[in-house]
This record gives C-alpha cells, sequence and structure tokens, in this order.
C-alpha cells in the first residue's frame, strides 16, 4: 500500500463493550439497548452497551481503583474501566464494590448513585475517578472476561479497536437503557435475538450478530463465561473482497465464528 492510501485510513479509537448475562427461565440471556436513531454508529440497530474510551478511563487514579487487573497494560486497564463505566452510564448498572464490601454495590446506592452520575459521565463533565473517590468505590475490573476484539475495516470513514467483555449481571440491580444514546432496552435470549434478525424484526449490524451466534453456543451465564476464560481472542479486522457473488467481508477462521466471509449490510 502507498503511503498516500495510508494516510486515508482514519485511526481505530479503542472502545469497549460489555455483553451483561442473566440466567432466565428459558435459558441464558444478553442485555441488550437500541440506539437512538440520532446516534452516528449503528442508529437505531441493536447493540450491546459499549462505546469508546473518554480521557478518565486512562486516570491512574482510577487504575488503582480497579482490581484485578494486574499485569495488564495501561490500554488494558482502561478499556475495562470503560466497559464498567458505559454499563453505568447506558443501563444503570454498577459493577464496583463499597469500601470493605465483598458484594457488589447495593441495589439502593446505586438507585441513588445514577441520577448523580450517570449524566455527568457521559457528557464528560466528570471522569469516572472522580466518582470512585467521592463514593469510595472500587471497580471489579475481574467481573469482566475477554469474549471478543473487532477492529472496524480500514474502508470506513470513523473506526473502532473494540474488545468484547462477558460479566454476569448482578442478580438485585435493575438495568434500564438511559433514554438518551439508549431509546429501549431488552433481555434476550441469543436464539431469540438471531431469529428476530432474520425475520427483519430487529435491526443488528453483522459484528453484533455474530456475536450473539457466538454466545448462543453456550446455554448458561457459567457456561458462557468459562468458555470465554478458555478461549484465545482472535482480533477481527475485516478485509473487503469482491467476488462472484458480489462484495463480502473476510475475517479469520481461527477467530471462531464458523464463517469467514459475509456480506454487507444491504447486500453490498
Amino acid at each position: 500500500m502507498t503511503t498516500s492510501a495510508t494516510a486515508l485510513i482514519a485511526p481505530a479509537r479503542l472502545a469497549a463493550t460489555v455483553l451483561l448475562l442473566r440466567d432466565g427461565s428459558e435459558g441464558m440471556e444478553v442485555f441488550m439497548v437500541v440506539r437512538h436513531q440520532q446516534i452516528d454508529f449503528a442508529s437505531g440497530a441493536l447493540v450491546f452497551p459499549g462505546g469508546k474510551l473518554a480521557a478518565g478511563d486512562h486516570d491512574p487514579a482510577a487504575h488503582v481503583r480497579c482490581t484485578g487487573v494486574e499485569g495488564l497494560s495501561a490500554d488494558e486497564i482502561a478499556l475495562r474501566i470503560a466497559a464498567i463505566r458505559e454499563a453505568f452510564e447506558e443501563c444503570g448498572v454498577l459493577l464496583a464494590r463499597s469500601a470493605g464490601a465483598a458484594g457488589f454495590v447495593e441495589p439502593a446506592r446505586v438507585a441513588e448513585l445514577g441520577p448523580r452520575y450517570r449524566v455527568a459521565l457521559d457528557k464528560g463533565q466528570i471522569g469516572i475517578a472522580a466518582m470512585l473517590d467521592a463514593e469510595d468505590l472500587t471497580l471489579v475490573g475481574d467481573s469482566l472476561v475477554p469474549f471478543a476484539h473487532w477492529t472496524t475495516p480500514t474502508f470506513m470513514p470513523k473506526r473502532f479497536d473494540t474488545r468484547f467483555y462477558l460479566a454476569a449481571a448482578p442478580a438485585e440491580q435493575v438495568l434500564l437503557h438511559d433514554g438518551s444514546e439508549a431509546v429501549d432496552s431488552v433481555w434476550i435470549r441469543p436464539q431469540d435475538a438471531i431469529a428476530q434478525a432474520k425475520a427483519g424484526t430487529r435491526t443488528i449490524v453483522p459484528a453484533t450478530l455474530l456475536n450473539i451466534e457466538k454466545l448462543g453456543r453456550s446455554t448458561t451465564v457459567a457456561d458462557a463465561i468459562a468458555a470465554a476464560r478458555a478461549d484465545t481472542i482472535i482480533e477481527v479486522l475485516p478485509e473487503m473482497v469482491e467476488g462472484a457473488a458480489g462484495i463480502t467481508l473476510r475475517i479469520p477462521a481461527a477467530a471462531g465464528y464458523g464463517i469467514t466471509e459475509f456480506s454487507l449490510p444491504g447486500g453490498g
């Protein structure tokens, strides 16, 4: 590739997303939100909570208040912090502990913290460290299990280097979309999400759908987390391929999705 062509490739910004899981009466469910139509990425689509890193996610004061991240790089710690922060902003779940507590923050306290901090964090008015220090909280970084790693194709004008994590949702906390970036939310079984996407009743972008299919190989939260811990995460950077069937995107077989090519939305 020439230098001029390389210069046209937009940098991929670090981002994190989290698949919050619970065991429902009819099987494992994942929490998903519907993006606002005016959001510039995946507008109107059913997605997992997440987003790009904020400056405060790199704050060393936040890193020392995140457990289970020993041996990780600064970027890897920031990604986990971003995943926890985005989950709190978008759906009100807080993967954190109060000082001296063994379990997650109590539901009543999470409900109190939400109105005080969710909007301020989302708008960048404060960094996550300010909330953690003021409330004497510690993020539970080891509640997140790496699940996938996708980078936006090089031909896209906006690109993200996104890490996907699994986490068992705290049983007593109530998850609810923020009404701003996310206008609806649902606990849904992977097989139901897949069926609704195929029927056209849900909009789900290909990367999300492939990760739902991968998640759907497990039947319980414990199974999904065990499978993720045993897996080797391979970065997926889809490459455009033009053939007799039209334009497709090629991904590594080693990534474990059971396919190596998929069609662009709208048929390419």
